[in-house]
Parts: structure tokens; C-alpha cells; sequence
């Protein structure tokens, strides 16, 4: 990696993918970020450009200020940004007048005239140029003359990242600096000179070094003693660190850092030194006499090498969570899917997961397959064939689980797909999870049935984070934040088993296509989070059961949707919504006209007859669902989540938008 002080000897990055922000503490939440960043940069052919600002900016707009406090100095920053595998750091001198440049300037003259971006990734709320007064929309405004674009980091990670360095800071402040290590994923270091003290630990045996450091505005933990680790020159060190303010001397020295090396008798005077804080052992306190003193830190250092001698590792409490958790495949006539997939997910089973094959009444030899090659495999035989939706309610009767997996056979998984997601039920308030979906033919590129998280425009339609209708992008980490949506793909679908079973499970009359939506809308309903976990990825190849584009799946397209919508929504949106949505589908209709495919035509008109026809039985499920939310009901609504207040198919078809990134980002509402 290369670290750039001067804007005027920056090089000509290449395809630059950039991102700008303090970066202060470089702990868990920043370092996913980096390596978004770096893999954005990798799949784009080009380099990934940190820029951060020295000082901080706010030390020069509020001087008065003296409560700002640094986690990491711009070195240590430097050493982070390697670590995960960054490219270039750009280290901007921050002064007033770089404050005073405008909105315009701030993006011509300093962002695209010193870094020609491809890429921006930027928080929601990231305000620049005079008075703060540029913002994302600015930004983005000025992207397609300047030749840029923005990816914008969503509010949930950006409060993610902030509430962890606040967690960071007031662990240190309380002396809990295990916290930290487990916040920041690395401990907590400070780098100094060490300087002449007063000598007196000399004189009982506990010589010090006292340590200034680097940077005035360092934060220093919480007053005691401290289990460190040192770093003098090429050597590793061991001892205890005394922070405070003597009160057993009462020299009025202030604050000091006292540093007493384990086993080592050098003169390192004027020297730099880190030290690397493993635990804490006690708080500062006043002593009666150098004796009391002397006898007090013979038991810390008995304490401090204890400390040391542990295990480094600050263990992870989630990483023991393991629910019991049920992977069921339904299958039909997928007996050559069985073969190609079903080995990669038995690989991938943690010890507490186990796999069910539940077979829809095949008519190939899928069953005596998986008798003959997986014997091992619990096998469900249903006694007919009950389409995906009500097959998987049948199956699902007889599974026993706290989470149910529930995997299309078309599925690769990739390894750990099963424990990155599993431990995050351990928040009670997510009802069903996803993982990013990937097209089992192009694993670079988005695959339809998911893509990167489940979305819902106003009227009912849906689409992804990833694709658009039929338009799948390509998968370059612009999606790789955890997110709520608004619904997980039924083709790979974790959720909370009490949950499926206490709202009912999927509507058995939709066969298949939108039963997972209309699941995930009553858990919304019902207080529960949906959530995309990117970290975890399977390959999908789609269509397997039923081709994308065809008449019946355009059927169950339009009807399921139309009637999923007709349950969820509120009477008081349904006087409208019912008269607009038979107008756009209608408009659905025409575009199919002018494409000459008729077939499809009158799959919508069907999916409308069947609608109407059965708008009792509509009615009276709608009353059976609102109770059955009403029982398992946590807390608010969440249905606003994840939803746009505007139209999909206009911005799609008049107005020719084709990412998700350029479809109402603003108005998607955030968890």
C-alpha cells in the first residue's frame, strides 16, 4: 500500500473506487467497510483509494473543543488500511480553507480533478463543502456529467459503525479493554517516546518507563494497572502499565504513563516504544507508604504475567450459539440437481445442522437415488404432489427445529453459508434471513430469485437489491452490507420455525413464486426484522422448476402479488391501491402486445378472473392471517422497511432505470 501526503503529487489512479471518512479506530464495523471497498475495486479491475484528513477536521473547525479524543493516529491508520489490503491512502491536510471550498468545488476540484473516481461509497449522511451544505444528492447529481458514481453506505451500517466507535471509547474510558480488543478486533495500542520520570520505581525494584505519546489527542484508558505487551525496535516485551496520577506520591506530575518491562534492564531512553494493553488489572489507588507500594506491585506483577500466559484470543460469546437447525429440501423430479448439489450442502452442515430431502411425489427415480447414494439423508415422502408453497407446509409438519433452511435444489452453497447467518437469530426481533444470491452460471452476477435482499415498491411489485425485473447486475460488493429488507428469497430462506408455523407457514392455493413474500410481509407485520446477510452466499441456477419466462409463471407472477397485496395492505390504502394496480397491469398487458407475446397477455387477464373469483376466500384468509399476526405480534410494524414510496414499472420502462442504485435509494425507508 501507498500512503499520499500532497495532493499535488497524488498518481493517476486507475479506475479509482474511493471512500472518505475519519476511519477513527479502524475497528470491526470499519474493517468490513475496507474490504468492501478493496473488492469493489478488485472485480472493477481497479484500486481502492482511502481518504481521511489530518488533523481532524474537528480540531481545526472547534478548537475550543478539547474533549476530541483519537482511537488511531494517522500511522496506525496507515498500518489498518494495509492490513486490508487497501491500495492507496490519501492523508489530506485539513485547514480552514479546505473547509470553505463549496459543494462544487469540494467535488471538481478536489475529488475529481485529484481522483478521477469510478466509484464513491459514501455514508448516507455524509455532508461536505462549505457550511456541510453537499450531500449525498449532490453528490449524485454531478456523477453522470463528472463520470462517477455513488454507492451509498446505508444508514443501518453507518449507525453500525458509529455506535461501535462510541462502544470502543467508553470501554477504554471504563478500563475494559478486552471489550475493546473484541470491538476493534485487534487490541488497543498506544505509541510514544519514552522520556525521564523521577526514577523512584527504581528504588523498589520496579523501574519504569515513562512513556509521552505521539499524539496529544491519543486516548488514554481508564487510570489502574494494566496487563500490556511492548514493541521496542524488533522485540517483543512483556509487562504492566501503571496510568494515573501517583496519588501514593502526590507529586503533582498529572497523568502519567508508566510502563515496567518484565525482565529487562536497557537504558531506551528518547526511544519510541508501543504498548499493546491485554487486561486490566486493577484501579489507581493511594498507598501509605513506598513499602505498601512496593508489596502492592509485587502482587500485580504475579497478576500481569497470569494475564499474559492466558490465551490471547478474546473469544466471541455468538460463535457457541448453534439452534438447532433443519436444512429441508423440497424436491421434484430434481433428481440430477440432487446429484450436482446436495453433496455441497452436506459438506457445509456445522455440527448442529442437519439436512431433510422432502420429496413432492416425484415420477423420476429421485427417491430411490437418495435411498441408494444418501441413505444417511432423512428422506420425506409426501403422499402427493402439493406444489412448492403447500409442499413445504406438509414437510414441514414433520420437522422438529428452532431454524428451518429452506433450500431450492438448484442450490451450491459455499462453505460456512449456514453459521454466518444461524447466529444472527440470536437477535429475538429477526424473524427470517437470506443469503446474497449468485447465478450458479455466472457467479459474478446477481441471480433473479433474491439477488442481494428482497425489496417492495408501493403498489406491491417487487425487486432486489441486484435486479430489477428481469435485469440482473453484475456483483462487484456494492450489496455486501447486512441489511433489512422487506423480504428473503424462498430459495434459500432461514427462519425462526415457531414463527412459520405460529403465522400459518406459506398460503397453499399460491403453488408457487411470492409465497416467501407474502411470509416475510405478516413477520413484518407482526414487529420481526427480514434481514440479507452478503457474507454468506449460495449459487442459484434458477428456474429449474418452473422457466422465468413463461405464460404460468407469469400467471402466479401477477396473481400471487396482486392477491399477497389484498391481504397485507390497510383497507384505507386498498380504496385506491386495487383501481391502480388493475390500470399497470393492464399497462403490463400492452407492453406484452407490442412484444407479440400474446400467451402472456392472458396469463394477467386469468390472474386477475382468478382473483375476483375467489375474493371470499381472500377475505376470510385475510381475517384468519390478521389474527394469527395479532398472536405473535413483538412489536411495531415494520412494513415501511424496505419499501419505496413510488412506482417500480414506471422507473423501469419510461424512464429506462435498470440498478437498484438508481431506483428511489433515497425514499427506500431504513430499519
Amino acid at each position: 500500500m501507498k500512503v499520499h501526503y500532497q495532493l499535488e503529487n497524488l498518481p493517476r489512479f486507475r479506475r479509482a473506487i474511493i471512500t472518505i471518512g475519519s476511519f477513527d479506530g479502524v475497528h470491526k464495523g470499519h474493517q468490513q467497510l475496507l474490504a468492501r471497498i478493496r473488492r469493489l475495486a478488485e472485480r472493477r479491475g481497479g484500486e481502492s483509494v482511502v481518504i481521511t484528513f489530518d488533523p481532524h477536521p474537528r480540531s481545526v473547525l472547534r478548537p475550543e473543543d478539547d474533549t476530541l479524543r483519537l482511537l488511531t493516529t494517522t500511522p496506525e491508520k496507515a498500518a489498518c488500511c494495509e492490513a486490508a489490503g487497501i491500495d492507496h491512502l490519501v492523508v489530506v491536510p485539513f485547514t480552514k480553507e479546505f473547509s470553505r471550498q463549496t459543494p462544487e468545488d469540494y467535488i471538481r476540484n478536489f475529488l475529481v480533478k485529484h481522483f478521477s473516481p469510478e466509484r464513491i461509497v459514501i455514508g448516507y449522511d455524509h455532508r461536505f463543502g462549505k457550511d456541510r451544505k453537499g450531500d449525498l444528492a449532490y453528490l449524485r447529481h454531478h456523477g453522470k456529467e463528472l463520470g462517477y458514481e455513488v454507492i451509498e453506505i446505508d444508514a443501518q451500517e453507518v449507525n453500525d459503525i458509529t455506535v461501535s466507535s462510541t462502544k470502543v471509547r467508553n470501554a477504554l474510558l471504563n478500563g475494559r479493554v478486552k471489550e475493546a480488543e473484541t470491538l476493534l478486533g485487534k487490541p488497543y495500542e498506544i505509541t510514544g517516546t519514552v522520556v525521564e520520570g523521577k526514577k523512584i520505581g527504581r528504588t523498589i525494584g520496579f523501574p519504569t518507563a515513562n512513556i509521552k505519546p505521539f499524539h496529544r489527542l491519543k486516548l488514554i484508558p481508564q487510570n489502574g494497572i494494566y496487563a500490556v505487551r511492548a514493541k521496542w525496535l524488533n522485540r517483543e516485551l512483556e509487562g504492566m502499565l501503571y496510568i494515573g496520577d501517583r496519588p501514593s506520591l502526590n507529586d503533582g506530575r498529572g497523568v502519567v504513563i508508566e510502563l515496567n518491562i518484565f525482565d529487562f534492564d536497557e537504558d531506551i531512553y528518547g526511544q519510541a516504544i508501543t504498548v499493546i494493553f491485554v487486561d486490566h488489572l486493577r484501579g489507581d489507588k493511594e498507598l501509605a507508604s513506598l513499602e505498601d507500594l512496593q508489596a502492592q506491585l509485587a502482587m500485580d506483577e504475579i497478576a500481569a504475567r497470569q494475564a499474559l500466559a492466558a490465551p490471547a484470543e478474546v473469544p466471541d460469546p455468538s460463535l457457541n450459539y448453534a439452534p438447532d437447525t433443519a436444512v429441508v429440501i423440497l424436491n421434484y423430479n430434481g433428481r440430477s440437481y440432487l446429484e450436482e448439489y446436495l453433496p455441497t450442502v452436506i459438506t457445509s452442515l456445522p455440527p448442529y445442522a442437519r439436512v431433510i430431502v422432502a420429496d413432492n411425489l416425484s415420477t423420476d427415480d429421485s427417491v430411490e437415488w437418495m435411498k441408494t447414494n444418501h441413505p444417511g439423508v432423512e428422506l420425506i415422502e409426501l403422499p402427493e404432489n402439493y406444489g412448492f408453497a403447500n409442499g413445504y407446509n406438509m414437510a414441514m409438519m414433520q420437522v422438529k427445529a428452532d431454524i428451518y433452511v429452506l433450500l431450492n435444489s438448484d442450490v451450491r452453497v459455499a462453505p460456512d453459508w449456514i453459521t454466518t447467518i444461524t447466529r444472527l437469530f440470536q437477535d429475538e426481533t429477526i424473524g427470517a434471513i437470506q443469503p446474497k444470491v449468485l447465478a450458479e452460471a455466472d457467479h459474478n452476477r446477481f441471480e433473479y430469485a433474491g439477488a442481494a435482499g428482497g425489496y417492495l415498491d408501493y403498489l406491491g411489485y417487487p425487486f432486489c437489491r441486484g435486479r430489477i425485473f428481469t435485469h440482473t447486475e453484475r456483483d462487484e460488493g456494492q450489496y455486501d452490507g447486512r441489511k433489512e429488507i422487506f423480504w428473503a428469497t424462498g430459495a434459500a430462506f432461514f427462519c425462526r420455525a415457531d414463527l412459520f408455523h405460529s403465522l400459518g407457514g406459506f398460503e397453499p392455493e399460491y403453488f408457487a413464486h411470492a409465497e416467501e413474500i407474502d411470509l416475510c410481509w405478516r413477520m413484518k407485520r407482526a414487529g420481526y426484522k427480514i434481514m440479507v446477510e452478503p457474507s454468506s452466499v449460495v449459487y442459484h441456477v434458477g428456474g429449474g422448476t418452473l422457466n422465468y419466462n413463461t405464460p404460468r409463471k407469469t400467471y402466479l407472477n401477477f396473481r400471487n402479488t396482486l392477491t399477497t397485496s389484498f391481504k397485507n395492505e390497510p383497507f384505507s390504502r386498498l380504496v385506491w391501491w386495487l383501481p391502480v394496480r388493475m390500470i399497470l397491469d393492464g399497462v403490463a398487458g400492452g407492453l406484452f402486445l407490442t412484444q407479440g407475446n400474446f400467451a402472456h397477455i392472458g396469463s394477467i387477464f386469468w390472474a386477475h378472473m382468478h382473483f375476483y373469483k375467489n375474493l371470499g376466500l381472500w377475505i376470510n384468509r385475510r381475517k384468519e392471517r390478521k389474527a394469527q399476526i395479532l398472536a405473535a405480534k413483538i412489536g411495531k410494524d415494520r412494513t415501511e422497511v424496505g419499501r419505496v414510496a413510488d412506482s417500480i414499472i414506471l422507473h423501469y420502462y419510461l424512464l429506462g432505470h435498470r440498478r437498484f442504485a438508481q431506483i428511489f435509494r433515497e425514499q427506500i425507508k431504513e430499519g
